[in-house]
């Protein structure tokens, strides 16, 4: 259990005013007004749909007794201590840290940023650690990991105090590694302030959480940020493919590093053959045969192998650990039916995504296979992907089948409306709309023939359907499985 001094979790910030007893000792800090106790610190943030502040009086009434705030309360009790601070959300971050005895210092910490390859890239570096001897954690979108311990994920970045909980955790458990998903909106939100890190990893960038950051160029801004923080002494790696990849180093003082598939670069991969069982890649002139399919896995695997050697293991053994591993769940994850239909679910919910899940397709399906879509748009997430998401379905597919994804409060056939709105008169012949997605998975595996695929993107890994606020159990592999009788 860990209980601390208010002054000295708090001395690490800039610009503070303390009003009350510093000397007082808090055992936990927290932002979920409910969760806060007598010797809880309670952090008021202003959020985008609520303000922490509103709730000072709240834990106050609670039995509450510290606060870190920007604005004081106008009145509170005389044993209260209240601390205010020009931005909560950078402090945060450094006081939970602070709490935590600065876990992210006690580990190799690795971050991996970019719209796609997030989860594989960082799940499999966890799983590589693991494989070379060494114990690791991990954050990610499918689970998190303490070890061989698995716990489930909310959010594909925690907030900063989940984040240093978890990460004390790992120390204890002799943890020496860690690796995590960085996604835009936890460096906007500064949910990785006060984080050592050790490395960090640059994907891609494209179309996506325009809803969030209004512009592109603010989404690759966010990006971009993660590096800027970077301290002198760690490594940052990006994909020099991607035309924003050199952005991320611009302003980065880590030691740099590039990653390419066909360029001059620290760290150079080639597909030599590939089928829907893997690929043979030439990693600096060693030969390897990888479990996974297609090109943009080939560039997740690039980065993780640069990554380790980073992380000073020897290239050698790092290829050998990495021949053995499998795919993460729901990223091209292939399911086969007793009469030789082909089902692939994938997490693939951008345009670009998509479009490189079915190239990958078409670049090993035979012209005598149709491949079929399955594909829907999230509600209340960029609505000008959708279109986008339905036209690289038909320009790539023999059939496409536009279903429900996640609708959340929107009604999923506005949704629909919004992607056919993409879709010409040609592309409408080879289109089903079925608003049900477990009717349009029925649909797209009922009319493939044997050889044929299917693939159903969008949800992956996930285990549901929000409607309405509320989930529903639902697994699109639990879906073709039961279809297909195995």
């Amino acid at each position: 259990m860990y209980m601390k001094k208010i002054k000295d979790i708090v001395s690490c910030l800039d610009g503070i005013q303390i009003f009350g007893n510093a000397e007082k000792e808090v055992d936990g800090v927290e932002l979920d007004s409910r969760k806060c106790g007598s010797t809880s610190l309670f952090v008021a943030q202003k959020g985008v749909s609520a303000d922490g502040h509103d709730y000072i009086q709240k834990v106050l009434e609670q039995g509450c007794r510290a606060i870190l705030c920007e604005v004081a309360p106008a009145t509170y009790p005389a044993d209260a201590t209240v601390v205010v601070c020009p931005d909560t959300h950078v402090a945060l971050g450094l006081v939970a840290s602070a709490f935590y005895d600065e876990p992210s210092k006690k580990m190799k910490i690795v971050g991996v940023t970019g719209t796609n390859g997030k989860t594989t890239t960082a799940t499999l570096l966890y799983k590589l650690m693991m494989k070379l001897g060494h114990k690791a954690g991990l954050f990610s979108t499918v689970a998190n990991y303490i070890g061989d311990s698995k716990e489930g994920a909310k959010q594909t970045t925690p907030d900063a105090v989940t984040l240093n909980k978890q990460m004390a955790k790992m120390v204890e458990e002799g943890c020496e590694y860690c690796f995590m998903e960085v996604s835009s909106h936890s460096v906007d939100q500064h949910r990785i302030s006060g984080l050592d890190f050790d490395g960090a990893i640059f994907t891609n960038i494209t179309h996506d959480h325009l809803d969030y950051h209004k512009t592109f160029d603010n989404y690759i801004n966010a990006k971009k940020g993660f590096f800027d923080g970077l301290k002198k002494g760690a490594f940052a790696i990006t994909n020099i493919d991607d035309k924003n990849g050199m952005k991320m180093l611009q302003n980065t003082s880590a030691d740099k590093k590039t990653y390419s598939l066909r360029a001059m670069a620290d760290f150079k991969a080639k597909i030599l053959e590939h089928s829907f069982e893997g690929m043979d890649i030439d990693f600096d002139g060693e030969e390897a045969f990888m479990q996974f399919v297609g090109k943009f896995n080939a560039y997740n695997l690039l980065a993780i192998y640069g990554a380790a050697v980073c992380l000073g293991f020897a290239k050698h053994d790092v290829l050998v650990a990495l021949s053995s591993l499998t795919p993460v769940d729901g990223r091209f994850e292939a399911i086969r039916s007793a009469d030789g239909k082909t089902a692939i679910v994938d997490y693939a919910h951008t345009p670009d995504a998509l479009t490189n899940v079915i190239s990958t397709i078409n670049e090993i399906r035979k012209d005598s296979q149709k491949l079929i879509c399955v594909v829907g748009c999230g509600g209340d997430r960029d609505k000008t992907k959708r279109p986008e998401m339905a036209k690289e379905a038909a320009k790539g597919c023999t059939n496409v089948v536009l279903t429900s994804d996640n609708p959340r409060s929107e009604e999923p056939e506005q949704i629909l409306a919004d992607m056919k709105a993409g879709l010409d008169a040609e592309d409408m012949k080879k289109t089903l709309v079925i608003a049900d997605r477990h009717e349009a998975i029925r649909t797209a595996l009922t009319i493939a023939q044997s050889g044929d695929i299917i693939l159903i993107a969008g949800k992956g890994h996930e285990p549901y359907q929000e409607i309405k606020g509320v989930k529903h159990h639902f697994d699109d592999r639990e879906e073709v499985r039961a279809i297909f009788n195995i």
